[in-house]
């Protein structure tokens, strides 16, 4: 009996660093990065996950913006739960035996013998079981840490870190060093200053380059999530944190794609975006459905666009500053003098697109530019509804995405927009509507648009006769 006694003392666990605050339960941190998923701020998701905002950024950060578990992962009935860990808890304080505990949980004596001695509070210098501190203790016993593969094999670790941050070479070999880049700071590529130049390969394009250049070197393989998690998740230790810099988009943690489709513009009301577009509008066969967006040229000077889906008609919108205005000596949160501000950009659209009937002026796409801003004043005017397209997403207006990009033919990048009359952009206007199409069997955008303004005035005629 005192053998079998000194052998489960010798179970109890050593002393283990201070947890601080009592570990959070898996459900919760599910909770946290199911709202990440779905496109929420950390201090969001935190919020509905019922933890503060600084433990959620916490959480994202550590994490490098990736769930750090497999949120479908549901735990045996194996193991204790937390909720038994309470029962135990509560049961011991009423001062409770081990079997009598074991009959209350449904469990074996020796599991609740076992639970009390390994996993019990031992900072006040005796045994005393918290249900907190038994969880942690637990969770810390529990983890079996996989060594990455890009530590385990330094050959492959030397191949992904060549190809993302290996110098560019001349093809005679010349190394070029390129800009100085500046110092690491641990958030995104700095904006608008010198990035460091590299070979910079995806991590796709080097997971399936690997097996060309070691065909029969099995050991020479890894995905590109693979790559992706030793870059962001720092607690692999296989990549510098510093190499997302050698990544296209530079950023130091990794965005959920949901993210992206986030209604964070002020002015984009839930029944003005795309979704909430007619369905006629897709498949081009009602006229009238027109995209817009602004050619932005030098020193903040532009020209707006509108063309007709079906048609692709193009209208220009002549976009003057306004007086007063000054290159980068406009006063900070003063009017808007570059000429497409909220109501400029909408006296100016609304004077061009009253002239069309009704028929032929049934929607307006446009991005998610502030210049819309005042969408509703817009709608009020003429009686054309706007909705907008999703962040990131030209492709929802690729009718007008094409078209600005014939017009930077008379448009170029880099260029004052401002010069040019509305004369003149009303004669680029002309030119480009009256150049045949393929997708219109070789008619002029204008050819088809006065078909289809035919069309409307028959009808209306037949309508009142």
């Amino acid at each position: 009996m005192i053998r079998r006694q000194q052998a489960a003392d010798r179970a109890i666990r050593p002393k283990l660093r201070s947890p601080g605050h009592p570990k959070y339960q898996r459900h919760v941190e599910v909770a946290f990065w199911e709202q990440i998923a779905k496109g929420l701020l950390p201090e969001e998701a935190a919020g509905v996950a019922g933890v503060a905002p600084a433990v959620g950024a916490r959480w994202f950060h550590n994490a490098g913006g990736m769930p750090p578990f497999d949120l479908k992962f549901q735990p045996s009935g194996r193991y204790l739960s937390f909720a038994e860990r309470e029962e135990i808890a509560l049961l011991k304080a009423q001062g409770q035996g081990v079997r009598g505990i074991a009959r209350a949980i449904g469990r074996d004596p020796g599991t609740v013998s076992r639970e009390l001695r390994r996993n019990a509070a031992t900072r006040g210098g005796k045994l005393d079981y918290r249900a907190s501190v038994a969880q942690w203790k637990a969770d810390m016993a529990a983890k079996r840490p996989k060594v990455a593969k890009l530590v385990a094999n330094p050959r492959l670790h030397a191949y992904v870190q060549e190809r993302l941050s290996g110098q560019i070479q001349m093809p005679d070999g010349t190394v070029i060093a390129g800009p100085q880049p500046p110092k690491f700071t641990g958030r995104n590529k700095p904006h608008r200053k010198d990035r460091a130049w590299s070979l910079a390969w995806s991590p796709e394009q080097i997971s399936n380059r690997l097996k060309i250049d070691f065909a029969d070197d099995e050991s020479m393989r890894i995905s590109h999530e693979a790559i992706y998690q030793s870059l962001y998740i720092q607690s692999r230790g296989a990549l510098k944190r510093e190499l997302v810099w050698c990544l296209r988009t530079g950023r130091a943690l990794r965005a959920p794609r949901e993210r992206s489709r986030r209604k964070t513009w002020a002015h984009v009301t839930p029944e003005t975006l795309i979704s909430e577009r007619p369905a006629e509008v897709e498949d081009r066969a009602v006229s009238g459905h027109w995209e817009g967006d602004l050619v932005i040229g030098l020193e903040r000077s532009a020209i707006g666009t509108v063309v007709e889906r079906t048609t692709r008609f193009t209208m220009l919108i002549h976009l003057p500053r306004e007086e007063g205005y000054r290159h980068k000596q406009t006063p900070k949160n003063g009017p808007a003098l570059a000429g497409y501000g909220a109501i400029t950009m909408k006296n100016a659209l609304a004077n061009t697109m009253s002239t069309l009937p009704a028929q032929l002026a049934r929607s307006l796409t446009w991005d998610r530019g502030k210049e819309m801003s005042a969408h509703a004043q817009f709608k009020v005017e003429t009686g054309i509804p706007v909705f907008f397209a999703d962040p990131q997403s030209p492709w929802q207006r690729g009718t007008n995405e094409n078209t600005n990009g014939l017009l930077r033919q008379y448009f170029p990048k880099g260029t004052d927009l401002s010069r040019w009359s509305a004369e003149e952009i009303e004669a680029v206007a002309h030119a480009l509507n009256t150049r045949p199409r393929k997708t219109l069997g070789w008619k002029t955008p204008a050819e088809a648009f006065n078909e289809h303004l035919l069309l409307v005035q028959q009808a209306g005629v037949a309508s009142t006769g």
